[in-house]
């Protein structure tokens, strides 16, 4: 490759921006053009990228990558217009409103077999995550009995995100499904596929027609148990995933984030002894640096570069994590019948 791959951007954003940040660094990738419906009509910025205010003008530009970074209801859209024209897509998270709208990128994508799809799901290149995942499959600790999740903010909208995160019809969902859904992706992916699950939902402090507080009980079909809390009433920010193993356990706290709210990034793992009197050696990494927005374009760019496949965030992934925020929804059948939903996966 001697030309670095032309980008285009829908949605320039907080996100948006960030994205192209680390586009920009990169040497495979150059960004040409954005879009924005809150640009002051169509130009040129002074570093010579074009903007728009809609995503089909960028679509006319001369493009191999589309990057997508826009609201919920309109991602699946804009990813299979991406698709059906030919270019390689990157696309945040969540995916879509429901799981319906996966299926329907997952169909599209399936007709153009020689192009990347990738989902933005990043924890999963924070080095905290990465270096437990070594451990768990190294086996050094044995295998995972119990984890504990909780990922919480003070609020549905925060850092200068727009409203629309509050509104069903936009979003699809809250908290669970705008920030949950990094935990429940990694809870997947230290645990494997969930068969049984049980939930309360709740929308009752902010009052928005979307949950401020999720708490779900999960089982695999293997007996591993997980507990689940996304809320948007924790007021100190907070990320912890605890995992207990048959020889230690390993807890991460704290990630590295923009809004640096949510306190230090650190891994302890601990190992339990012959003999064990409950107050086991630990050993906490801290992690100052942040390399996982830098190293997941790297990941897409190289998979783009050597026709290789995605290895974090397929499509499979954002389907079956997707799949599983919505079972947690529909476990409360309260819930479920209160905004008439559906977990079930509609044919591919």
């Amino acid at each position: 490759m001697t030309e670095p791959l032309r980008v285009g951007i829908a949605g320039y954003g907080i996100v948006g921006n960030r994205r192209r940040h680390f586009i920009d660094l990169h040497p495979r990738l150059k960004t040409v053009a954005v879009c924005d419906r809150r640009l002051d009509g169509d130009g040129t910025f002074d570093d010579g990228v074009r903007y728009y205010t809609h995503y089909k003008r960028v679509l006319e530009e001369d493009l191999d990558v589309l990057f997508v970074c826009l609201t919920n209801d309109i991602n699946p859209e804009v990813t299979i217009a991406g698709l059906e024209g030919g270019l390689h897509v990157f696309c945040e998270k969540p995916p879509g409103r429901d799981v319906a709208d996966v299926v329907r990128v997952i169909a599209c994508e399936r007709t153009h077999p020689a192009l990347k799809l990738q989902y933005g799901f990043n924890h999963r290149y924070h080095d905290s995550v990465r270096d437990a995942l070594k451990i768990v499959r190294d086996g050094e600790l044995g295998q995972v009995i119990n984890l504990r999740g909780m990922y919480g903010k003070s609020k549905p909208v925060t850092f200068g995100q727009t409203s629309w995160r509050t509104e069903r019809a936009l979003a699809g969902g809250g908290v669970l499904l705008d920030q949950g859904i990094h935990m429940v992706d990694l809870l997947r992916l230290f645990a494997g596929e969930f068969t049984e699950i049980h939930s309360f939902i709740s929308n009752a402090f902010w009052n928005h027609d979307v949950e401020d507080n999720a708490y779900a009980l999960m089982r695999t079909a293997d007996g591993r148990v997980a507990i689940l809390h996304s809320s948007a009433t924790q007021w100190r920010h907070r990320f912890s995933l605890e995992m207990t193993l048959e020889r230690g356990a390993i807890t991460l706290s704290g990630i590295l984030s923009s809004s640096k709210s949510y306190g230090a990034e650190t891994m302890t793992v601990a190992w339990v002894g012959d003999d064990e009197t409950g107050d086991p050696r630990e050993q906490t990494t801290r992690y100052n640096h942040d390399p996982s927005w830098a190293d997941e374009i790297a990941g897409f760019a190289d998979a783009i570069a050597n026709d290789t496949p995605v290895v974090n965030g397929t499509s499979e992934d954002a389907l079956k994590t997707m799949e599983l925020v919505y079972r947690i929804y529909c476990a409360d059948p309260e819930w479920r019948d209160r905004w008439n939903l559906s977990d079930e996966v509609p044919d591919l």
